[in-house]
């Protein structure tokens, strides 16, 4: 049955891939009527059957026509074979540092019967597949060609597709786990190398990068015009074989998951659910713990060995640790690399780029840290900086220092004057206070900005977020100018590919500000220390406990000006809101 599956799966793969190449067919055809047209009538014109005047109007119409016709499909036709498709940003993997992954690759391979990857790349994500390259360079280097380069006097075969692998999945994953994942991706080398498929997939490629570059800005008039047509040429094309291209990956796919079937069935549907739990912790750990470090010029170099902290936290919170520490005695996928750090700090700064816009490269404001000092490099940086900008637009907002004699160094900056500026006077910015809607006088420019706040506290939300968005787009304009002149494959002035979060609202910036001006004066006057929870990201601990229970405090303060749960912590926690606090 399961041959008979994939022959099925692999006969409406080519069906579909045909239907693809008609559509090409056609549209050689229509651009070839016009010269025909012309031969008709150049021909009755030599028998004597097409004569006089209008015939001879005709067949100068005709001609003009058809070498137009035949000019602009030769035009298209040539940016479509030479287009560079766009290419996925990998870490590419050479065999000399993997030989243990690529000899795994090439046994499933073998035990598949079809065609081994060329080359094996990981991204920075949970998922995995095949992507031709054969189109974005003249030539595979050497090491993406398992069985070694081709000798100048032999023909070179079709370039079997490389192998991409989420990086996540080497770390969490055990070898026999990650060998039952890839089994059904490399099972679609078999029909990728079909001369059908393989021609269908090329066409589509190609006309998707058409279409790339008849959307390039910035060029001159006539050639936007040529682009004009160049594109919408290309997406009438895409348009027509569309759905049989969709209809064609399916069947790929069908016939790749039957194929694979055979190699480790029982264990895929294991790895299956290790697949999901990868793919929540990964997303919380870039969201939770990765995000604030970048924010700060930081990246950290070991983002997938921190999956393995951040599931390893979370089975132990959610009593699962026994079945996942007999788990993890086993081989993890990582040992299949020679240097798993230097990979890992790899897929770490592409992540950096992909889900921030972060440099290519290290620098005094773009440093790896590791994660023994991502409390002190990140955490306590942040807060303190937080700290410092919350400060700062108090001054612009002529806040006077906390009236408090008995301050060692009055005037500095200090929790006390926050809780001051945010509770006097306590007047709600809300039709229920003021008799007018709310938000009014209140200089915010969202609607998402005008939640139940007090008025103070909206005018300085509306401060932070104006001198954050002139921070972040200087910063900005600091990486677009470093980005010049790099790898073209891929358009880096999108970055970041894949933003984590949507912006932060006026309201959220206020309650980080506030918060991190509380750590700060529970580091300072109580002995506090910044940490890393691997689930929460930065968290505070006092008395060596995780102070949970300090975001509620703050939402009172800044949305009913009540600073009494906040100033109670305070004092039960033996913090002093008077004291100055070190911003730097």
């Amino acid at each position: 049955m399961t041959g008979i599956g994939v022959e099925a799966g692999a006969q409406a793969a080519r069906s579909r891939a045909l239907a693809v190449l008609r559509v090409r067919g056609r549209a050689l055809a229509v651009a070839l009527l016009p010269a025909a047209a012309a031969v008709i009538l150049l021909t009755g014109a030599s028998t004597g059957r097409l004569v006089g005047p209008a015939w001879d109007a005709a067949r100068w119409t005709v001609g003009v026509l058809a070498v137009l016709v035949l000019l602009a499909a030769a035009g298209v036709g040539l940016v479509v074979a030479r287009a560079r498709p766009a290419v996925s940003p990998t870490v590419p993997i050479a065999e000399r540092t993997a030989p243990d992954l690529y000899r795994m690759v090439r046994d499933l391979a073998d035990r598949l019967d079809v065609p081994v990857p060329s080359a094996i790349a990981l991204t920075p994500d949970c998922d995995s597949w095949l992507e031709d390259r054969t189109r974005t360079a003249p030539a595979p280097p050497t090491h993406a060609v398992p069985g070694g380069p081709v000798g100048p006097g032999r023909r070179r075969a079709p370039v079997a597709p490389v192998l991409v692998i989420g990086s996540p999945f080497l770390w969490w994953m055990r070898v026999g786990e990650l060998r039952a994942v890839l089994a059904p991706v490399i099972a679609g080398t078999g029909p990728s190398a079909h001369p059908d498929i393989a021609a269908a997939r090329r066409f589509v490629r190609g006309l998707d990068a058409a279409v790339a570059v008849a959307s390039t800005p910035g060029r001159c008039p006539p050639l936007r015009g040529l682009c004009a047509v160049l594109g919408w040429v290309a997406r009438l094309l895409l348009r027509g074989c569309r759905d049989h291209a969709t209809l064609m990956e399916r069947g790929v796919a069908a016939a790749a998951a039957e194929r694979a079937q055979t190699v480790d069935y029982g264990l895929r549907i294991v790895a299956q659910e290790q697949v999901g739990l990868a793919y929540a912790g990964w997303d919380r750990l870039l969201t939770r713990v990765a995000l604030p470090a970048w924010r700060m010029g930081r990246w950290p170099a070991r983002l997938d060995a921190g999956v393995v902290a951040a599931l390893t936290e979370l089975s132990r919170r959610d009593r699962l640790a026994e079945g996942f520490a007999s788990r993890l005695g086993e081989r993890p996928a990582c040992d299949l690399l020679e240097e798993p750090g230097v990979v890992d700090e790899a897929a770490s700064l592409l992540a950096a780029r992909l889900f921030h816009g972060g440099p290519a490269e290290t620098g005094p404001d773009w440093a790896p840290v590791d994660w023994q000092a991502y409390p002190e490099e990140v955490v306590d940086r942040a807060w303190r900086a937080h700290a410092a900008r919350l400060h700062r637009v108090l001054d612009s907002l002529g806040v006077r220092p906390a009236p408090d004699p008995a301050a060692p160094v009055p005037g500095g900056a200090t929790l006390a004057r926050v809780l001051e500026h945010l509770t006097e006077p306590a007047v709600r910015a809300t039709a229920a206070t003021s008799g007018r809607p709310a938000g009014t006088g209140v200089p915010v420019g969202d609607d998402e900005d005008l939640d139940p706040t007090t008025e103070r506290s909206a005018v300085l939300a509306a401060g932070l977020s104006a001198e954050v968005a002139r921070e972040e787009g200087a910063v900005a304009g600091g990486a677009g100018t470093a980005r010049r002149g790099e790898s073209d494959l891929w358009d880096d002035g999108g970055l970041p590919l894949f933003p984590l979060q949507p912006p932060r609202t006026a309201r959220e910036l206020l309650t980080d500000h506030v918060t991190a001006m509380v750590c700060c004066a529970a580091v300072d006057t109580a002995g506090a220390a910044p940490a890393l929870d691997w689930l929460d990201g930065p968290s505070l601990l006092l008395g060596g406990e995780r102070a949970a229970d300090l975001t509620p405090r703050v939402l009172s303060l800044i949305e009913e000006g009540d600073p009494g749960p906040l100033r109670d912590w305070l004092a039960a926690s033996g913090i002093r809101p008077e004291k100055p606090v070190r911003l730097v």
